[in-house]
């Protein structure tokens, strides 16, 4: 665009001064003419590098996700293709499912086994109640029993004090009354062992049935977990987007590891960031209408604005260490600014190739006026893309 306006400007001198020679070409105007393009090009570039700054440096950013399979085995199916776009939920690839689907057997076994173990132990509790009360009915049957035989042991001792009972009677009954009492201490002690095992709980719980509860939790949860690794042998896209750098192949075998992708998926979600210098963007604010341009379409010009600019960057951070941070021996390079651009509707369905690098500006609200010339320029280089400088 400058070297139009400087042809534009050439073209008006040679008219005036050499064709139709109005004016006298002569040292004083030989200043002029040349002091007036340098000025107005200086102030033309200056302002417009304030309302409508510029950059050489827009970059298209993918989101890329590296795609690491959650469980182990062989690739026993690969439905994916490299660089082929994928809807959302599309099968990429299968595991094969083979122990996946064993150990779920196995755990669906083994709760088959844990319900069986809890209905036995709440059995276990209704006949531990029922055990109780037989042995509280059997230290009142065994009471009444002594009862009785202490009373015959006190009409034996009065029989002998009236001189008209047996001595070995009142023995035999002594006896039998012993006896009931060590009974009615066994059948209080079988009474007692059965309240405490009554009694034990876990949580307001029998604790047998509290045991084989938690087992069988236990159990539904590796269930639970096995069932969702069976899922896991099956691969889909995340999102919309591409399968990149596709190397495996039926047969390979998957890992869990971070460092050891299978491939890249490369979602159709993208942005568009600029990088500017820091007193670029004084006069930036969110909203502002912006225009950029990529050499992958010559001529066309992509409608965007400011979405967010990211005030941070890696030089306003001091990384986590026990050594002092090294200020320099000199001055820094400052670094850039990024600002991201969201495509405005009339662009909103483009899809950018990920990684291309073009330009672009934003129109800021002062001095609309020389937003024009900015569009101009841009225009320009826009076209300039149509050639490819290249000797072979």
């Amino acid at each position: 665009m400058d070297a139009l306006l400087l042809g534009v400007y050439a073209l008006a001198v040679w008219l005036i001064f050499f064709k139709f020679k109005w004016l006298p070409w002569n040292t004083t105007s030989m200043v002029i003419v040349v002091t007036i393009p340098v000025v107005a090009m200086t102030m033309l570039v200056l302002t417009l590098n304030v309302v409508a700054p510029s950059s050489h440096d827009v970059r298209v950013v993918g989101k890329v996700l590296q795609v690491v399979p959650q469980v182990r085995g062989r690739i026993v199916e690969l439905p994916a293709e490299g660089n082929r776009r994928y809807r959302r939920g599309d099968v990429l690839l299968r595991i094969d499912p083979t122990p996946y689907q064993a150990s779920i057997r196995q755990l669906e076994g083994r709760l088959m086994a844990d319900d069986a173990a809890l209905a036995e132990a709440e059995a276990s509790a209704r006949q531990l109640g029922e055990s109780v009360r037989g042995a509280a009915g059997r230290v009142s049957t065994v009471q009444a029993r002594l009862t009785l035989a202490r009373q015959r042991v006190k009409e034996h001792d009065a029989l002998l004090a009236a001189g008209a009972g047996s001595k070995f009677d009142r023995e035999d009954a002594l006896t039998r009354q012993r006896e009931l009492e060590g009974e009615v201490v066994s059948a209080q002690a079988a009474e007692d062992e059965a309240r405490q095992k009554l009694s034990a709980r876990s949580q307001g719980e029998f604790a047998a049935i509290a045991t084989a509860r938690a087992k069988r939790a236990e159990t539904e949860v590796m269930l639970e977990n096995a069932r969702w690794e069976l899922e896991q042998t099956v691969y889909r896209a995340p999102s919309d987007g591409k399968v990149v750098n596709l190397q495996v192949r039926v047969g390979t075998m998957l890992v869990p590891f971070p460092f050891s992708p299978a491939f890249s998926f490369v979602e159709d979600q993208q942005e568009v960031v600029a990088f500017y210098k820091q007193n670029e963007l004084y006069n930036v604010k969110e909203g502002d209408l912006a225009e950029i341009y990529l050499p992958t379409s010559p001529g066309e010009i992509i409608k965007a604005k400011v979405d967010s600019i990211v005030w941070a960057q890696s030089q306003g951070q001091f990384a986590q260490g026990g050594m002092i941070p090294n200020t320099g021996a000199t001055d820094a390079v400052p670094n850039r600014f990024a600002v991201k651009l969201d495509l405005r509707d009339e662009s909103s369905g483009l899809m950018l190739p990920v990684g291309a690098i073009g330009a672009g500006a934003i129109y800021t609200e002062h001095m609309e006026m020389f937003h024009i010339i900015r569009m101009v320029f841009l225009r320009v280089s826009s076209k300039l893309n149509y050639l490819v400088f290249k000797l072979h």
